[in-house]
């Protein structure tokens, strides 16, 4: 099937009432699950082809939460669904005041390459349980991962109901010339506003989970052993390929030595003497990624790592000391395994810094003084974030994730994720055994006029 025919299945299959029943959602985020579950073993070796992912990190940080995302929904989308009465203020007396969320309609999912089975499936989840219809895009930089995405939406649904369409730039641009009812795009800030734009043409809502340089820092009193392996996990994962690894470090310049030395020695506890020959270790999606990775370590500047493999595409998890703003490394989002350290003396430093700044998707902070965290959080715009912690803030369905600003627009996960991919109708019920008569003309100033004030207080 082509687009035009896709997109015209879908809009009858919407029109016909079918995704509006609660019960089929249930059906169908059931059926997907299983479905998901019988191919465990094939989206671990995709992941694996695309990405080097092993199997463990795969399950952990990719299909385990997809289904645990689809087992929250199951659980709460009755809940979800249903008309929620609101206060009637007392100028509309008689009436009953409600919300009634909806489905959107026939709704766009763009997937990045980075996370492919998760940010593809976890945002269909939501959407299948708002009662939509909907499109995926899969990244054309993960094929592997994009085909079982394919098979598995095969086997679960009819093209009309959720549909994948596969390709590269081109289908990506003529999707985007598309009227669809809701676009949910996952990927960087420049095509981000590609979306948008062809979103403002059509007027069409959108959400975009974007990125940035999401800072980390460290206070002079956090536990540092504890901060740096926390921080090693958050940063270099997924060989730093995640949208909330920690961009940068900006830690107080008291304890920037005793920091440096226990990143060095958390890397060779987690990742070994050697990384480049871990096999749990993965790879740079691409020749094109590796080298621009590559050509932000200043080799003066590397206090461990620096290594690479051409080969395999691998670079091993890498540590910037002395590093400025000028620097290359701080001037785009890293998006690899490559850590640089800055320091600060004071945290209106820090607060100047970051206000000059894009806003980022998140923030970090490692800190024993409670003082400092709440400053910290309450001064600083970001989408998201953890206290004493890093990326695991996006592994709940109980919290939105999102961006801000230039980071993105909109959030899910959960009820957030229900809402996204939801419209929100605002409903008067007005009874009619009764109708006060000050709104009609004409109107009755003396006798009306001190009652519209005192309903209108």
């Amino acid at each position: 099937m082509n687009m035009d025919e896709i997109l015209q299945g879908q809009r009858k299959y919407f029109q016909s009432g079918v995704t509006l029943d609660v019960d089929f959602r249930i059906r169908m985020l059931k059926r997907l699950s299983a479905v998901i579950r019988s191919h465990e073993n094939e989206i671990a070796e995709a992941l694996q082809a695309d990405l080097g992912k092993s199997d463990y990190e795969g399950f952990m940080c990719e299909t385990g939460l997809v289904c645990s995302e689809i087992s929250y929904m199951v659980r709460h989308v009755r809940q979800y669904a249903r008309e929620k009465r609101v206060h009637t203020p007392l100028a509309q007396f008689a009436a009953r005041s409600y919300q009634k969320p909806g489905p959107y309609g026939n709704v766009l999912i763009m997937s990045p390459w980075n996370y492919p089975f998760l940010l593809a499936m976890e945002p269909l989840a939501d959407a299948i349980a708002a009662g939509n219809t909907a499109v995926v895009k899969p990244s054309a930089y993960a094929p592997a991962t994009g085909a079982v995405v394919e098979k598995i939406v095969g086997e679960c649904f009819a093209p009309e109901y959720v549909a994948v369409v596969t390709g590269g730039r081109k289908e990506n641009a003529a999707l985007l010339e598309k009227k669809f009812d809701l676009i949910f795009f996952t990927g960087s800030q420049e095509v981000g506003r590609e979306v948008l734009r062809h979103a403002a043409e059509t007027l069409t809502p959108a959400v975009l989970e974007l990125g940035g340089k999401s800072p980390c820092i460290v206070d002079r009193t956090a536990k540092i052993p504890l901060a740096a392996k926390r921080i090693i996990f958050g940063k270099f994962i997924n060989c730093g390929q995640t949208c909330v690894a920690p961009d940068y470090i900006l830690c107080h310049e008291s304890v920037r030595e005793e920091l440096v030395e226990q990143l060095r020695e958390q890397i060779k506890l987690q990742y070994s003497e050697k990384p480049l020959e871990n096999p749990d270790y993965g790879h740079m999606i691409n020749r094109k990624h590796f080298d621009r990775v590559r050509g932000l370590i200043d080799p003066q500047k590397v206090v461990t790592g620096g290594e690479w493999n051409e080969e395999t595409l691998q670079i091993a998890p890498t540590i910037l000391d002395g590093v400025t703003w000028e620097d290359a490394v701080m001037q785009e989002e890293i998006f690899g395994p490559v850590l640089p350290v800055l320091t600060y003396r004071t945290l209106e430093d820090v607060y100047e810094m970051l206000a000059s700044r894009a806003k980022p998707l998140a923030l970090y902070v490692f800190a024993e003084d409670k003082a400092v965290i709440r400053e910290v959080t309450r001064r600083c715009r970001y989408g998201g974030g953890c206290v004493n912690d890093c990326v695991v803030h996006l592994a709940t369905p109980h919290m939105g994730f999102g961006g801000v600003g230039e980071s993105g627009m909109g959030s899910y996960h959960g009820k957030a994720g229900f809402d996204a991919f939801s419209h929100t109708k605002a409903m008067l019920d007005k009874k009619t055994w009764m109708d006060l008569p000050m709104r009609y003309q004409p109107y009755r100033r003396n006798l009306y006029g001190r009652l519209i004030r005192f309903f209108l207080r």
